[in-house]
């Protein structure tokens, strides 16, 4: 585990040594975040959705006895800007993007093609690991904004048509501005530009550590997935303990 974390550590560094390669590999990154981002935003959308609504839905008619059903939108949006969007886009792109990525390096250097690019005089991290770890750190950030909005809406539907709860949109929507600032809805969005920092790091690294065959790239890929998951929900409380303190 060790060894994993200083060979994360080692990749990252010399990812940001090559940042001024950045514009070079302009191409590849914009293919990337076009796989990560665009091809991902739809999944993302329907996902928050239902999550805002399913958050409405479970702690409205619990306020609405207490006499609280009006602060339904202050609870729904905290909820999804501060910590249910960055986790679960997270966790959607680790799956989803964190293993393709180790599919795909894991595939070259299982069949020697990274082998090859050195003899070529190309650097793999430059080649390989820059474009991606670009990419996902735009895309995710990108898509924890679009998910927080896509909640605010799920929450806002299903408190005005819910009958226990009978919050009106707007009164909605007018909680939900009383509570939730800029300030919250940028806690939600730097902690996922760490989150996709570590699952594209974890992610190209276990690319690069494939051994083997069709196995072994199997193996990288479930690697790849649970590690990056794990990190982030152990990131998640230290980065929240953070913003708290620092706000």
């Amino acid at each position: 585990m060790f060894q994993q974390i200083g060979e994360i550590l080692v990749l990252g560094f010399q990812a940001l040594r090559r940042w001024r390669l950045v514009w070079r590999q302009r191409g590849k990154i914009t293919d990337q975040l076009f796989e990560i981002g665009n091809a991902s935003l739809l999944m993302a959308c329907i996902l928050s959705l239902f999550i805002g609504g399913v958050l409405a839905l479970q702690s409205g008619p619990v306020l609405a006895e207490r006499g609280l059903a009006a602060i339904i939108g202050q609870l729904v949006g905290l909820s999804l800007c501060k910590e249910l969007a960055p986790v679960m886009m997270a966790i959607l792109i680790a799956g989803r993007a964190g293993s393709a990525m180790a599919a795909e390096i894991g595939s070259m250097k299982a069949y020697q093609e990274i082998d090859a690019l050195r003899t070529m005089n190309i650097d793999p991290v430059a080649y390989l690991v820059l474009p991606r770890l670009t990419a996902i750190s735009v895309a995710l950030p990108m898509l924890v904004v679009f998910s927080i909005l896509a909640g605010w809406l799920g929450g806002a539907f299903v408190a005005a048509s819910n009958h226990e709860i009978g919050v009106p949109i707007p009164a909605y929507f007018s909680s939900l501005k009383e509570a939730v600032d800029v300030g919250d809805i940028f806690n939600g969005i730097s902690k996922s530009f760490v989150f996709a920092l570590v699952t594209g790091l974890v992610s190209c690294q276990q690319g690069l550590s494939t051994t083997g065959g069709p196995r072994g790239i199997g193996q990288s890929v479930t690697k790849a997935v649970v590690n990056s998951i794990v990190l982030i929900l152990i990131l998640d409380y230290f980065l929240t303990r953070i913003l708290l303190y620092i706000s």
